[in-house]
């Protein structure tokens, strides 16, 4: 016994409407072009940069300009790889003197904005004691925070303008 093919039941015919894609599936090379543009335009973040240019060239002109406008002079900033105040051990660190030889340093145990980082004060004439954590529980590092907190802290020693 042979089986014989099943016959097949033609469907519905398709309709023109379907046949033709839906406005909402159709591409507006407009727009397809300017999602792209528009990413490729958008600059990297600060933050992105590699560490040995982002120190000098916006974390310390920001450090300045951020302590100015509490009223008092910039500070003296330097950027160098060093022993860390205290402990010794290699970092690379950003190091300002403020008016009336008042010192601090924020050191980056790592060539990197993220790594551990410390700071450490020290009056004039004085050498520092203590270096304390800084910016420990943040998870990702930006100019602003590194620029707020740090000023922040040297406001607290009542360093920066009339207090």
């Amino acid at each position: 016994m042979t089986e014989s093919p099943t016959p097949s039941t033609p469907g519905p015919e398709p309709s023109a409407a379907a046949a033709s894609p839906s406005p909402a599936a159709e591409v507006n090379p407009a727009a397809a072009e300017a999602k792209p543009a528009a990413a490729k335009t958008k600059p990297p973040a600060p933050e992105d940069q590699p560490f040995e240019r982002f120190v000098p060239d916006l974390l310390l002109p920001a450090i300045a300009k951020e302590c100015l406008s509490y009223g008092g002079p910039a500070p003296e900033l330097s950027f160098v790889e060093g022993p860390m105040p205290v402990v010794g051990s290699d970092c690379w660190m950003v190091k300002g003197v403020l008016p009336e030889e008042r010192r601090f340093w924020l050191c980056f145990t790592g060539a990197d904005i993220q790594s551990a980082k410390t700071v450490a004060v020290a009056e004039a004439g004085a050498e520092p004691s203590l270096l304390e954590s800084f910016l420990i529980d943040e998870r990702k590092m930006t100019l602003a925070l590194l620029v707020s907190r740090l000023v922040q802290r040297l406001n607290g020693q009542k360093w920066l303008g009339p207090n």
